[in-house]
């Protein structure tokens, strides 16, 4: 599929430049890394953290430019001679301009995207999940890779760059995928990557302080995820459905109009809403879902109130999209998602979670979650990543000393940062919390900076009947310290802790027999 260089701007806007007869150039591929680009495609030569992309239009074999206007000067002083098409602000128009270069892909599929501040992954897993039971055909994009119809495709980001998604769109529909689910970070919406996606459901789990080294404020971050759901947004999708269990939900609401569908897990009345909570000790959640003067029983094997919260999400989802409900319901049963609320198997009677939280509401929860299973201790092992938002370290501290009783704080992904300023600021909210709630005074706090250690040190201190959560990096297999990323898996380190104690354990009772045989 090909479009002329004067349709994309006929369509799309901007201001073309060209020579005499480079209107009819023919574009059938678009990239944003100028060494990807071939001889039928345009480069998007947009602005970089450190120096313009246009700077490398020279190397590129594209057969036009799209840039802003800062880019159009850098290609005249370079003598450009191709095409070039010139938007004022590029990141705004980039979405489209790749949409209608692949043929508006999103359009032939119908499209779930769920935004929030936790939750997505395990949400967008459940979708999944239900529509492949429902006989649905699906691709999935998110934090944890790209999949069309259950067959990984590699990709970097939560939500890819307009062009790189535009074109697993068009991949997906030519592999008769019928729906995609897709999670859409509030950079995403920011940086226009999902500029010309036709949306035709958005999902809000629900919102807590995070990104705030991106977003100025809160009320910035939660503007900018809103623009799935509000009347006016180029990115609105045609139905929204809302978690109103916080109260950016409930003002969600209100901006997405009384056309929205509304979720609630805490009793609050809503299209649909979850009832009849029953929890076992190894963490399977059985409920009910209402809506629409129906009752559908539910049952999922990860524990916490929060994940009912995105199965009623889901569920929500596949009502909107017109496909059986229960036969999504059965699909749920079964899911596990790498790094949510993972739980690693050991013989030593000991509920071992590994969870992706890595801010302070999502901490507090998976903690809380841990807590509601086990009758014993809970031991929380985590830190926070280098380079990030500052503002949630202590809060993070005191999120973990509410709920654990040892609470371990270690190393995340330093980055550039120096690893122990991390920690002390993790620590000190934790004593400050404790300073100010005098029951939790009995609260142990261990500062351990090598993280391997921090999670053995864990492990040892736990007895039968306790839960340990190592927390923050969930599926992540690399652990970033300066700017090398050194090979890291939570799951595996516990899951090897586990072992080596149950064995310790094994040989201590083995030493006692002759003893106690004597």
């Amino acid at each position: 599929m090909a479009v002329t260089i004067q349709r994309i701007a006929t369509e799309c806007g901007g201001e073309l430049h060209l020579r005499q007869g480079d209107a009819d150039i023919e574009i059938s591929h678009i990239a944003i890394n100028g060494a990807d680009a071939r001889p039928d495609g345009i480069f998007a030569a947009v602005t970089g953290t450190r120096s313009h992309g246009a700077k490398f239009a020279g190397t590129s074999p594209a057969a036009a430019i799209v840039t802003d206007k800062a880019g159009y000067e850098v290609l005249k002083t370079a003598g450009e001679t191709r095409p070039v098409l010139v938007f004022d602000d590029l990141r705004a128009h980039l979405g489209p301009v790749s949409s209608l270069i692949c043929g508006h892909p999103s359009k032939d599929m119908t499209v779930i995207g769920i935004t929030g501040t936790s939750g997505k992954t395990t949400t967008s897993y459940m979708v999944e999940a239900g529509l492949t039971a429902a006989g649905a055909v699906v691709g999935l994009i998110g934090t944890t890779g790209t999949r069309i119809a259950g067959t990984p495709v590699p990709t970097s980001l939560t939500t890819p760059e307009a062009p790189t998604l535009q074109e697993l769109f068009a991949q997906m529909r030519d592999k008769g995928v019928t729906h995609v689910v897709m999670e859409v970070s509030s950079h995403a919406i920011a940086l226009g990557r999902v500029g010309g996606v036709d949306f035709d459901v958005a999902l809000f789990t629900n919102l807590s302080q995070d990104h705030l080294d991106f977003h100025p404020t809160m009320e910035d971050y939660f503007h900018t995820k809103a623009k799935l759901f509000v009347p006016g947004s180029p990115v609105r999708a045609k139905k929204s459905i809302i978690c109103i269990d916080d109260s950016w939900g409930v003002d969600l609401t209100r901006l997405a109009g009384p056309a929205a569908t509304t979720v609630s897990t805490k009793g609050a009345p809503a299209t649909f809403m979850a009832t009849d909570l029953e929890s076992d000790p190894d963490g399977t959640s059985r409920f009910l879902v209402n809506y629409k003067q129906k009752k559908q029983k539910v049952l999922i094997h990860i524990p916490g109130v929060f994940n009912v919260a995105n199965a009623t999400l889901a569920i929500a989802a596949a009502a909107a999209v017109g496909v059986d409900v229960r036969a999504f319901t059965e699909g749920l049963k079964d899911i596990q998602v790498p790094g949510r609320m993972q739980s690693i198997a050991n013989e030593s009677d000991i509920l071992a979670v590994v969870d992706y939280a890595h801010k302070p509401a999502a901490l507090e929860a998976a903690i809380k979650a841990v807590k509601d299973e086990v009758k014993g201790r809970v031991i929380a092992v985590f830190g926070a990543g280098g380079d990030r938002d500052h503002g949630k370290r202590p809060m993070m501290g005191a999120a973990a000393a509410a709920g654990a009783d040892t609470v371990i704080i270690t190393d995340d992904n330093p980055r550039s940062e120096e690893p122990a300023t991390i920690r002390k600021a993790i620590e000190v909210g934790a004593k400050e919390y404790i300073a100010g709630h005098p029951g939790r005074r009995g609260v142990e706090i261990v500062n351990c900076g090598d993280r391997g250690e921090a999670i053995r040190l864990g492990v040892s201190k736990a007895q039968p009947g306790d839960a340990i959560i190592v927390a923050g990096k969930g599926h992540e297999h690399g652990q970033l310290v300066g700017d090398t990323v050194k090979e890291f898996d939570d799951s595996k380190v516990l899951a090897s802790a586990l072992r080596d104690a149950a064995a310790d354990n094994d040989d201590e009772d083995a030493g006692d027999s002759p003893r106690r045989n004597q």
